[in-house]
Protein backbone atom coordinates (compact mmCIF):
# COMPACT_ATOMS: atom_id res chain seq x y z
CA UNK A 1 0.00 0.00 0.00
CA UNK A 2 1.09 3.61 -0.39
CA UNK A 3 2.06 4.00 3.26
CA UNK A 4 4.77 1.37 2.74
CA UNK A 5 5.73 2.54 -0.74
CA UNK A 6 9.21 4.05 -0.54
CA UNK A 7 9.22 4.74 -4.25
CA UNK A 8 7.70 8.19 -3.97
CA UNK A 9 4.04 7.22 -3.62
CA UNK A 10 1.56 9.27 -1.63
CA UNK A 11 2.11 8.66 2.08
CA UNK A 12 -0.83 7.56 4.20
CA UNK A 13 0.32 10.02 6.85
CA UNK A 14 -0.91 12.82 4.57
CA UNK A 15 -4.48 11.71 5.18
CA UNK A 16 -6.42 13.31 8.04
CA UNK A 17 -5.93 11.20 11.15
CA UNK A 18 -9.58 11.32 12.06
CA UNK A 19 -10.65 9.84 8.71
CA UNK A 20 -7.91 7.34 7.86
CA UNK A 21 -5.89 5.19 10.25
CA UNK A 22 -4.21 1.82 10.77
CA UNK A 23 -5.59 -0.59 13.36
CA UNK A 24 -4.58 -3.77 15.17
CA UNK A 25 -6.36 -6.87 16.41
CA UNK A 26 -6.73 -5.21 19.81
CA UNK A 27 -7.95 -1.93 18.31
CA UNK A 28 -10.45 -3.46 15.87
CA UNK A 29 -13.48 -3.27 18.16
CA UNK A 30 -12.92 0.41 19.03
CA UNK A 31 -11.74 1.57 15.61
CA UNK A 32 -14.26 -0.34 13.48
CA UNK A 33 -17.17 -1.82 15.45
CA UNK A 34 -17.76 1.05 17.87
CA UNK A 35 -16.84 3.79 15.42
CA UNK A 36 -19.26 2.40 12.80
CA UNK A 37 -22.11 3.17 15.18
CA UNK A 38 -21.40 6.85 14.50
CA UNK A 39 -20.81 6.66 10.75
CA UNK A 40 -19.89 3.89 8.26
CA UNK A 41 -16.33 2.57 8.54
CA UNK A 42 -14.42 0.80 5.77
CA UNK A 43 -11.92 -1.82 6.91
CA UNK A 44 -9.23 -2.38 4.27
CA UNK A 45 -7.38 -5.70 4.63
CA UNK A 46 -3.97 -5.46 2.95
CA UNK A 47 -0.37 -6.71 3.04
CA UNK A 48 2.92 -5.09 1.99
CA UNK A 49 3.55 -7.72 -0.70
CA UNK A 50 0.15 -7.15 -2.36
CA UNK A 51 0.47 -5.19 -5.61
CA UNK A 52 -3.27 -4.53 -6.11
CA UNK A 53 -3.39 -3.18 -2.54
CA UNK A 54 -0.94 -0.45 -3.54
CA UNK A 55 -3.21 0.45 -6.46
CA UNK A 56 -6.35 0.59 -4.34
CA UNK A 57 -5.08 2.52 -1.31
CA UNK A 58 -4.70 6.00 -2.87
CA UNK A 59 -8.10 5.62 -4.53
CA UNK A 60 -9.74 4.68 -1.22
CA UNK A 61 -8.05 7.58 0.55
CA UNK A 62 -9.08 10.09 -2.11
CA UNK A 63 -12.73 9.02 -2.11
CA UNK A 64 -12.94 8.82 1.69
CA UNK A 65 -11.50 12.33 2.05
CA UNK A 66 -13.94 13.53 -0.60
CA UNK A 67 -16.85 12.14 1.44
CA UNK A 68 -16.03 14.81 4.08
CA UNK A 69 -16.61 12.76 7.20
CA UNK A 70 -19.52 10.60 6.12
CA UNK A 71 -17.25 7.53 6.13
CA UNK A 72 -13.93 6.55 7.70
CA UNK A 73 -11.17 4.24 6.44
CA UNK A 74 -9.35 1.82 8.74
CA UNK A 75 -6.52 -0.35 7.41
CA UNK A 76 -5.33 -3.69 8.76
CA UNK A 77 -2.09 -5.42 7.72
CA UNK A 78 -3.09 -9.10 7.60
CA UNK A 79 0.51 -10.26 8.00
CA UNK A 80 0.85 -8.47 11.35
CA UNK A 81 -2.76 -9.06 12.44
CA UNK A 82 -4.18 -12.29 10.92
CA UNK A 83 -6.85 -13.07 13.54
CA UNK A 84 -9.63 -10.70 12.44
CA UNK A 85 -9.40 -11.42 8.68
CA UNK A 86 -9.28 -15.12 9.55
CA UNK A 87 -12.44 -14.87 11.63
CA UNK A 88 -14.18 -12.95 8.85
CA UNK A 89 -13.23 -15.51 6.22
CA UNK A 90 -11.06 -13.13 4.16
CA UNK A 91 -9.28 -15.33 1.61
CA UNK A 92 -7.83 -12.79 -0.84
CA UNK A 93 -6.72 -9.16 -0.72
CA UNK A 94 -7.29 -6.34 -1.11
CA UNK A 95 -10.62 -6.84 0.60
CA UNK A 96 -12.74 -3.92 1.81
CA UNK A 97 -15.67 -4.47 4.19
CA UNK A 98 -18.05 -1.67 5.16
CA UNK A 99 -19.30 -1.72 8.75
CA UNK A 100 -22.50 0.13 9.56
CA UNK A 101 -23.98 0.31 13.07
CA UNK A 102 -21.55 -2.28 14.35
CA UNK A 103 -22.19 -4.88 11.64
CA UNK A 104 -20.67 -5.73 8.23
CA UNK A 105 -23.03 -4.29 5.61
CA UNK A 106 -21.26 -4.44 2.24
CA UNK A 107 -17.88 -5.16 0.71
CA UNK A 108 -15.72 -5.87 -2.32
CA UNK A 109 -12.46 -7.57 -3.25
CA UNK A 110 -9.79 -6.47 -5.70
CA UNK A 111 -8.48 -3.11 -6.89
CA UNK A 112 -11.55 -1.34 -8.26
CA UNK A 113 -11.33 1.83 -10.35
CA UNK A 114 -12.18 5.14 -8.68
CA UNK A 115 -15.67 5.30 -10.22
CA UNK A 116 -16.64 1.95 -8.68
CA UNK A 117 -15.12 2.81 -5.31
CA UNK A 118 -17.09 6.08 -5.35
CA UNK A 119 -20.31 4.22 -6.17
CA UNK A 120 -19.60 1.75 -3.35
CA UNK A 121 -19.11 4.51 -0.79
CA UNK A 122 -22.23 6.31 -2.01
CA UNK A 123 -24.22 3.11 -1.36
CA UNK A 124 -22.71 2.68 2.07
CA UNK A 125 -23.26 6.29 3.11
CA UNK A 126 -26.76 6.66 1.69
CA UNK A 127 -28.87 8.52 4.21
CA UNK A 128 -25.83 9.89 6.05
CA UNK A 129 -26.03 13.41 4.68
CA UNK A 130 -27.51 16.08 6.92
CA UNK A 131 -26.35 14.59 10.20
CA UNK A 132 -26.47 11.30 12.06
CA UNK A 133 -30.23 11.02 12.55
CA UNK A 134 -30.49 7.62 10.84
CA UNK A 135 -27.54 6.23 12.79
CA UNK A 136 -29.05 7.47 16.05
CA UNK A 137 -32.35 5.80 15.16
CA UNK A 138 -30.55 2.55 14.34
CA UNK A 139 -28.72 2.67 17.66
CA UNK A 140 -31.97 3.23 19.54
CA UNK A 141 -33.61 0.33 17.69
CA UNK A 142 -30.67 -1.95 18.44
CA UNK A 143 -30.77 -0.91 22.09
CA UNK A 144 -34.48 -1.64 22.29
CA UNK A 145 -33.89 -5.05 20.74
CA UNK A 146 -31.08 -5.80 23.23
CA UNK A 147 -33.42 -4.88 26.11
CA UNK A 148 -36.09 -7.25 24.82
CA UNK A 149 -38.36 -4.45 23.60
CA UNK A 150 -39.02 -6.10 20.25
CA UNK A 151 -42.09 -4.05 19.41
CA UNK A 152 -40.30 -0.79 20.11
CA UNK A 153 -37.41 -1.85 17.87
CA UNK A 154 -39.84 -2.83 15.10
CA UNK A 155 -41.45 0.62 15.17
CA UNK A 156 -38.08 2.37 14.84
CA UNK A 157 -36.83 0.12 12.03
CA UNK A 158 -40.10 0.64 10.16
CA UNK A 159 -39.77 4.40 10.58
CA UNK A 160 -36.29 4.26 9.03
CA UNK A 161 -37.62 2.19 6.13
CA UNK A 162 -40.22 4.83 5.34
CA UNK A 163 -37.32 7.16 4.48
CA UNK A 164 -35.05 4.52 2.94
CA UNK A 165 -36.83 1.32 1.95
CA UNK A 166 -33.51 -0.29 0.93
CA UNK A 167 -31.70 0.31 4.26
CA UNK A 168 -29.88 -2.95 4.92
CA UNK A 169 -29.36 -2.28 8.68
CA UNK A 170 -33.09 -1.53 9.08
CA UNK A 171 -34.26 -4.49 6.96
CA UNK A 172 -31.98 -6.98 8.69
CA UNK A 173 -32.77 -5.49 12.10
CA UNK A 174 -36.50 -5.80 11.42
CA UNK A 175 -36.07 -9.40 10.24
CA UNK A 176 -34.18 -10.23 13.43
CA UNK A 177 -37.00 -8.70 15.48
CA UNK A 178 -39.54 -11.02 13.90
CA UNK A 179 -37.14 -13.91 14.31
CA UNK A 180 -36.82 -13.12 18.02
CA UNK A 181 -40.61 -13.16 18.22
CA UNK A 182 -40.57 -16.59 16.54
CA UNK A 183 -42.35 -15.18 13.50
CA UNK A 184 -40.09 -16.91 10.99
CA UNK A 185 -42.28 -16.38 7.94
CA UNK A 186 -42.45 -12.64 8.59
CA UNK A 187 -38.67 -12.55 8.89
CA UNK A 188 -38.38 -14.31 5.54
CA UNK A 189 -40.81 -11.84 3.99
CA UNK A 190 -38.73 -8.90 5.16
CA UNK A 191 -35.66 -10.32 3.41
CA UNK A 192 -37.54 -10.41 0.11
CA UNK A 193 -37.49 -6.59 0.28
CA UNK A 194 -33.69 -6.54 0.10
CA UNK A 195 -32.59 -5.27 -3.33
CA UNK A 196 -31.17 -7.98 -5.62
CA UNK A 197 -27.77 -6.28 -5.66
CA UNK A 198 -27.51 -6.59 -1.88
CA UNK A 199 -28.82 -10.13 -1.39
CA UNK A 200 -25.27 -11.37 -0.84
CA UNK A 201 -24.36 -8.72 1.76
CA UNK A 202 -22.85 -10.13 4.94
CA UNK A 203 -25.64 -8.74 7.16
CA UNK A 204 -28.32 -10.27 4.96
CA UNK A 205 -26.50 -13.61 4.79
CA UNK A 206 -26.24 -13.59 8.59
CA UNK A 207 -30.00 -13.16 9.03
CA UNK A 208 -30.65 -15.83 6.41
CA UNK A 209 -28.41 -18.21 8.37
CA UNK A 210 -30.18 -17.28 11.61
CA UNK A 211 -33.54 -18.10 9.99
CA UNK A 212 -32.22 -21.49 8.86
CA UNK A 213 -31.01 -22.23 12.39
CA UNK A 214 -34.39 -21.19 13.84
CA UNK A 215 -36.21 -23.50 11.45
CA UNK A 216 -33.95 -26.35 12.52
CA UNK A 217 -34.71 -25.74 16.17
CA UNK A 218 -38.47 -25.75 15.59
CA UNK A 219 -38.41 -29.47 14.77
CA UNK A 220 -36.21 -30.56 17.69
CA UNK A 221 -37.37 -31.89 21.04
CA UNK A 222 -36.92 -30.32 24.51
CA UNK A 223 -33.39 -29.73 25.80
CA UNK A 224 -33.95 -31.99 28.82
CA UNK A 225 -34.86 -35.00 26.70
CA UNK A 226 -31.87 -34.48 24.43
CA UNK A 227 -29.53 -34.17 27.41
CA UNK A 228 -30.83 -37.49 28.70
CA UNK A 229 -30.18 -39.13 25.33
CA UNK A 230 -26.60 -37.86 25.23
CA UNK A 231 -25.98 -38.97 28.82
CA UNK A 232 -27.36 -42.44 28.05
CA UNK A 233 -25.26 -42.85 24.90
CA UNK A 234 -22.27 -40.52 24.45
CA UNK A 235 -21.85 -41.86 20.90
CA UNK A 236 -25.32 -40.73 19.84
CA UNK A 237 -24.02 -37.92 17.65
CA UNK A 238 -27.46 -37.06 16.28
CA UNK A 239 -28.77 -36.40 19.79
CA UNK A 240 -25.65 -34.34 20.55
CA UNK A 241 -26.12 -32.39 17.30
CA UNK A 242 -29.81 -31.75 18.03
CA UNK A 243 -28.95 -30.66 21.57
CA UNK A 244 -26.50 -28.09 20.18
CA UNK A 245 -29.19 -26.66 17.89
CA UNK A 246 -31.69 -26.51 20.79
CA UNK A 247 -29.16 -24.84 23.08
CA UNK A 248 -28.42 -22.21 20.45
CA UNK A 249 -32.15 -21.51 20.12
CA UNK A 250 -32.22 -21.00 23.89
CA UNK A 251 -29.43 -18.43 23.65
CA UNK A 252 -26.76 -20.75 25.08
CA UNK A 253 -24.16 -20.27 22.34
CA UNK A 254 -20.98 -21.42 24.15
CA UNK A 255 -22.72 -24.64 25.23
CA UNK A 256 -23.95 -25.24 21.67
CA UNK A 257 -20.38 -24.86 20.42
CA UNK A 258 -19.13 -27.32 23.05
CA UNK A 259 -21.43 -30.12 21.88
CA UNK A 260 -20.64 -29.65 18.19
CA UNK A 261 -16.91 -29.45 18.91
CA UNK A 262 -17.20 -32.74 20.73
CA UNK A 263 -18.65 -34.37 17.60
CA UNK A 264 -15.84 -32.93 15.45
CA UNK A 265 -13.28 -34.37 17.87
CA UNK A 266 -14.94 -37.79 18.08
CA UNK A 267 -15.92 -38.30 14.44
CA UNK A 268 -15.07 -35.56 11.96
CA UNK A 269 -16.73 -37.45 9.06
CA UNK A 270 -20.06 -37.99 10.84
CA UNK A 271 -23.04 -36.98 8.69
CA UNK A 272 -20.80 -35.68 5.90
CA UNK A 273 -18.87 -33.31 8.21
CA UNK A 274 -22.21 -32.13 9.58
CA UNK A 275 -20.96 -30.82 12.94
CA UNK A 276 -18.35 -28.54 11.37
CA UNK A 277 -20.87 -27.27 8.80
CA UNK A 278 -23.35 -26.51 11.58
CA UNK A 279 -20.69 -24.57 13.48
CA UNK A 280 -19.95 -22.50 10.38
CA UNK A 281 -23.66 -21.75 10.01
CA UNK A 282 -23.85 -20.70 13.66
CA UNK A 283 -20.87 -18.38 13.20
CA UNK A 284 -22.49 -16.77 10.16
CA UNK A 285 -25.79 -16.33 12.01
CA UNK A 286 -24.12 -14.82 15.07
CA UNK A 287 -21.84 -12.49 13.10
CA UNK A 288 -18.03 -12.35 12.86
CA UNK A 289 -17.54 -10.18 15.94
CA UNK A 290 -19.77 -12.10 18.36
CA UNK A 291 -17.76 -13.46 21.31
CA UNK A 292 -19.03 -17.00 20.72
CA UNK A 293 -18.04 -16.78 17.04
CA UNK A 294 -14.54 -15.50 17.77
CA UNK A 295 -13.89 -18.14 20.45
CA UNK A 296 -15.54 -20.89 18.42
CA UNK A 297 -13.52 -20.20 15.26
CA UNK A 298 -10.29 -20.34 17.24
CA UNK A 299 -11.26 -23.66 18.82
CA UNK A 300 -12.36 -25.14 15.50
CA UNK A 301 -9.14 -24.10 13.80
CA UNK A 302 -7.04 -25.63 16.58
CA UNK A 303 -8.85 -28.95 16.07
CA UNK A 304 -8.84 -28.98 12.28
CA UNK A 305 -5.22 -27.93 11.88
CA UNK A 306 -3.71 -29.67 14.89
Amino acid sequence: MTMLDNGGGVAAAAAPEDLIKETTTQGFTKDVIEESKRQPVLIDFWAPWCGPCKQLTPILEKVVKGAKGKVKLVKMNIDDHPAIPGQMGIKSIPAVIAFVNGQPADGFMGALPESQVLAFIERVTKGQAGGNETQELLKSADAAMAEGNTQGAIEVYEHILVEDKASIPALTGLARCYLAANEIEKAKQILTQVPAAKQSDAAVAAVRAAIAVAEQASSIGPIGELEQKVAANPLDHQARFDLAVALNAAGKRPEAVDYLMDIVKRDRKWNDDGARKQLVQFFEAWGPTDEATVAGRKRLSSILFA
